[in-house]
């Protein structure tokens, strides 16, 4: 076995005196309080215990591959058993399909293209200094509020950030290997990144591998450590009687595909699905399509000039690595609802799985995601709110993940705060009330690629993606444009045969704000 590194000296930052400030503000609110008739606190104690806890599972790198997605491959009873509680949603997704970003998409309610947050090593509080967080939202009406696992994203330069949480978060590891053979004994670029190491550290260290599948217990990783401490604060806090936001972040499927062995023993490799396309779409932009990147920096993945597509053993290696991986973060997911429930706290908990972008399994010769292609953006959403929602319900409203931040303020009757930051997210209330209702027509996301921004503008029947540089005229940029009547690949690009529906997505995309420019890399002192 091999010995885990510290991580706690690379995800701890010093706290800046912006961190302090807010920290400040919250206590002093809290201390306001201490004049109030005591009768007059009881009562309005006795009214905020019965508000509903919020429970958000954030899931890295969860595509929809999940049975109630209608995935027949995908053996995943828990994540299955969840969404028929409640309400799931098939035209979810992503703002941005890469990871940092994402989160502070659902963290802020806010686009990429309103903030300028676009890549890692950025600190939104750099920008948006009095920025209210979904979780502070929370806090501010009363509420505990505590994360683990991978909630903001950590490493390649970018952190927690402290002022959203009532308690210190607790960290835990997202590259992680048990066996020796699979890092030499080594510390992995991978690994380095995610313990913020600077890139050019990382880069002079040995590739990781990109999987690997001992016979161990589900605690000898991450997820399961962490769906264990997940039941166990649920115990604490239903003691303690205070309404709760927990957020719990799990790891897998997120590369290297490193799950106990049983959970690959679950898939037949001749049964999976292999990829159909692997070229990208006729008539595309070539920077629309990616190659090498993320996946590269696994052992023994080749570089694309020289295998593309990859050989297809590798493929299929790695597609049952993806679903082993899911299978096994469906288990752990199941831990802790079950444990909400034996707990008592179900009937007063709002449940959110959240998917923070998809994945490409070799479909366009793409892996992993970083583009504006379907499976890269599109992700699970499901809703569980006691007296709201459902049982077992579905819905085709486009949703993006901004919407998650004005759904649970309505859900849960927290007033949302006037804030710094854009709020560009509206409630899917009404949805959850009647499922062929509509609060938005489409879904936007964006990604930048070829030193332009694509921007995306995702209908029920299609896509259309605006490539240009920021600040330019219209006139300058190049359209992509895809149906989807036969499948989520993106086979032709087909602007100059629809000028009719170009002109129409266009004019949706030009209500929107122009992205805004990048914002300077932090140094998060």
């Amino acid at each position: 076995m091999r010995d885990k590194p510290d991580i706690t000296k690379y995800i701890m930052k010093p706290t800046s005196r912006k961190h302090l400030r807010n920290t400040a503000l919250l206590t002093a609110t809290a201390f306001a309080a201490a004049g109030v008739n005591p009768l007059l606190a009881a009562a309005e104690e006795s009214e905020l215990n019965q508000r509903p806890n919020v429970l958000l599972i954030l899931v890295d790198d969860l595509k929809p591959a999940l049975g109630a997605y209608g995935d027949r491959v995908a053996i995943t009873p828990e994540l299955d058993r969840l969404t028929s509680l409640g309400i799931r949603f098939d035209a979810a997704y992503s703002n941005q399909a890469v990871c940092a970003p994402s989160r502070y998409n659902l963290m802020l309610g806010s686009r990429s293209t309103s903030t300028g947050l676009y890549d890692f090593g950025r600190n939104f509080r750099d920008f948006y200094p009095d920025a209210i967080t979904l979780p502070q939202q929370f806090m501010r009406e009363g509420y505990h509020a505590e994360a683990m696992g991978k909630v903001f994203h950590i490493g390649h330069n970018t952190y927690n950030d402290d002022a959203s949480w009532s308690v210190p978060h607790h960290p835990e590891l997202l590259i992680e290997y048990v066996e020796h053979e699979s890092t030499g004994g080594e510390l992995t670029r991978e690994e380095a990144l995610f313990n913020n190491e600077s890139w050019g550290f990382a880069g002079t260290l040995p590739r990781g591998a990109a999987w690997e599948y001992p016979d161990v217990e589900d605690d000898a990783y991450a997820d399961g450590r962490i769906a264990d401490r997940a039941v166990k604060r649920l115990e604490a806090l239903r003691d303690e009687g205070k309404p709760f936001f927990m957020a719990v972040g799990f790891a897998r499927p997120h590369l290297p595909f490193s799950a106990p062995r049983r959970y690959w023993d679950l898939y037949d490799p001749d049964e999976l699905p292999m990829p159909e396309i692997e070229v990208g779409p006729e008539g595309a932009p070539n920077y629309a399509v990616k190659r090498d990147g993320e996946i590269h920096q696994y052992d023994p993945i080749p570089h694309s000039s020289e295998h593309d597509p990859f050989p297809e053993e590798l493929t299929r290696k790695l597609i049952h690595g993806y679903y082993a991986s899911t299978s096994y973060v469906d288990a752990q997911i199941g831990k802790v609802i079950r444990g909400l429930e034996e707990l008592g706290l179900d009937d007063n908990t709002i449940i959110v799985l959240w998917g923070d972008h998809g994945f490409h399994l070799g479909e366009l010769g793409i892996w992993t995601k970083h583009v504006n292609y379907e499976l890269a953006n599109h992700i699970p959403l499901v809703f569980v709110a006691p007296g709201v929602t459902e049982p077992g319900t579905a819905t085709g409203q486009p949703a993006e993940t901004v919407d998650i931040y004005p759904t649970l303020l309505e859900l849960a009757g927290v007033p949302m705060r006037e804030t710094s930051q854009p709020i560009d997210g509206v409630s899917l209330v009404p949805v959850m009330k009647d499922t062929e209702a509509r609060v938005r027509e489409y879904a936007y996301h964006c990604f930048r690629r070829g030193g332009r921004m694509g921007r995306a503008i995702r209908t029920e029947d299609y896509r259309l993606v605006e490539w240009k540089r920021i600040g330019e005229a219209p006139d300058t940029a190049e359209i992509e444009l895809y149906e989807y009547s036969e499948g989520p690949v993106e086979l032709r690009n087909i602007a100059e045969e629809k000028p009719e529906v170009v002109a129409e997505l266009l004019e949706i995309l030009y209500r929107q704000p122009e992205a805004r420019r990048s914002r300077p890399e932090s140094t998060w002192q």
